[in-house]
């Protein structure tokens, strides 16, 4: 066997637009952007999304069905210099494709130099990263591009498709090589790289070269994938974006009453082992989405969170999961925080009224002169320790901040609720 001094990821780049497998929602042909690439415009825009799942390949499929000259440098390594040697190249041959990844870590001088050219028609930019570009890219670029596309992660068919083309291919990929494959074992290999199709073709690089040859035939079996593919399909980093979402999408799937769902993100975020984070994110769902439905799912979860602390992983993982589908399964009210949001907001709208002056601090020499705490009624001196009188400021007489919801336990403190307030309406008749 020749090995080829390019990755068979690198090698299998799509050349145009109809090379691109997925990515459909982008530019299939029923896309404006496809649309407009196949009459020759090719407009500035920015590609985000996870790592291999096609930004670099769309780029290159984009200046190669238009035909067009093509640069690709990355802003983690690249100045100021590339970016003249480019614009040298622009001036003399017209509009130029830039494809820049990691466009995101571009400094001030790089795109002080870049964004007139792209202004100028100079250069067609197209920007890639892995960070969602409304938080991470520079609103100076945002601006001169028309188009923000985020890619999603290719399917299992969609590899699968890639991986058979690769092994026909016998310009590019591994089409001189006879090998037999089972079906099977290419199932493996897409679902263990999780929608990664740099990984995906990596890895039958690896699984080829790693196998049997017996009779001018290449045999791939499964202990061999099995060893080629381990690890492969994990992705995490905790300051990106699919961190984020990785715990966003974990609290709603628990305030949606998911358990396998909660469990599965669940899973991922102790696969990135950033234990912290996710006590912290139960700790706000069992006030936040819990709240008053079960107050003692507060009380559990700080419980389990003092284990994990002291246990770790892996045992950290057992108090994870019995407080998880505990918090799944319980009812849940946001009645509570939502009150205070109502009030909190009045508050910064203004809305301060004079405190009542039997209510105000008569704990100092001369309150009394001040008439404060004058006709204070003290509750615990009245039948059940409750007695009418008025607690709002005038200007407030009559909100209702607290609305309560008949989910679990709030059902009982609903009754109370509406009881006292049926007592305070017949106390402000009198």
């Amino acid at each position: 066997m020749l090995f080829a001094r390019e990755p068979l990821s690198v090698r299998m780049r799509p050349r145009n637009m109809d090379e691109i497998v997925g990515q459909q929602h982008i530019i299939g042909p029923d896309t404006s952007l496809y649309r407009m690439i196949k009459n020759g415009h090719v407009p500035s825009m920015l590609l985000y999304g996870e790592p291999g799942i096609g930004k670099t390949s769309l780029a290159y499929a984009i200046a190669g069905t238009v035909e067009r000259e093509f640069y690709a440098i990355n802003a983690t390594v690249s100045g100021k210099k590339e970016m003249e040697e480019i614009v040298a190249q622009a001036e003399m041959l017209g509009n130029v494709i830039l494809f820049i990844d990691e466009i995101h870590r571009f400094n001030k001088a790089q795109q002080d130099y870049l964004l007139p050219n792209v202004e100028k028609g100079l250069i067609t930019l197209i920007g890639a990263t892995t960070e969602n570009p409304f938080h991470e890219v520079n609103p100076a670029i945002r601006s001169r591009c028309g188009q923000i596309k985020q890619l999603k992660r290719l399917t299992k068919e969609d590899i699968i498709t890639l991986l058979k083309r690769a092994l026909t291919d016998k310009e590019r990929g591994l089409g001189d090589i006879p090998v037999q494959i089972d079906e099977r074992l290419l199932e493996i290999i897409a679902l263990s790289t999780n929608g990664d199709a740099r990984s995906a073709l990596n890895v039958l690089e690896d699984v080829v070269y790693a196998s049997e040859k017996r009779d001018g035939l290449i045999y791939v079996d499964e202990k061999t994938v099995l060893e080629c593919v381990e690890g492969k399909g994990f992705h995490h980093d905790k300051n990106g974006d699919v961190y984020y979402s990785l715990l966003s999408a974990f609290q709603k799937s628990i305030r949606g009453s998911d358990v396998d769902a909660a469990l599965y993100y669940l899973a991922r975020l102790l696969e990135g082992g950033d234990l912290s984070a996710i006590c912290r994110r139960l700790a706000v769902i069992a006030y936040e989405d819990i709240g008053l439905a079960n107050p003692m799912m507060g009380v559990k979860v700080m419980a389990a969170i003092e284990a994990v602390e002291r246990l770790g992983l892996p045992e950290a993982r057992i108090p994870l999961s019995v407080v998880t589908i505990e918090l799944c399964l319980s009812a849940k009210s946001n009645s509570a925080y939502k009150a205070l949001d109502k009030a909190i907001e009045d508050v910064r709208n203004g809305k301060a009224g004079e405190i009542p002056s039997y209510l105000k601090d008569a704990h100092y020499q001369g309150a009394k002169v001040l008439g404060h705490g004058k006709g204070y009624k003290y509750p615990h001196d009245y039948p059940n320790s409750w007695v009418y009188q008025q607690y709002l400021p005038d200007e407030l007489l009559g909100v209702q901040y607290y609305v309560p919801k008949e989910s679990g336990e709030e059902k009982y403190l609903a009754k109370v609720h509406g009881r006292l307030a049926e007592l305070r309406r017949q106390g402000a008749e009198k």
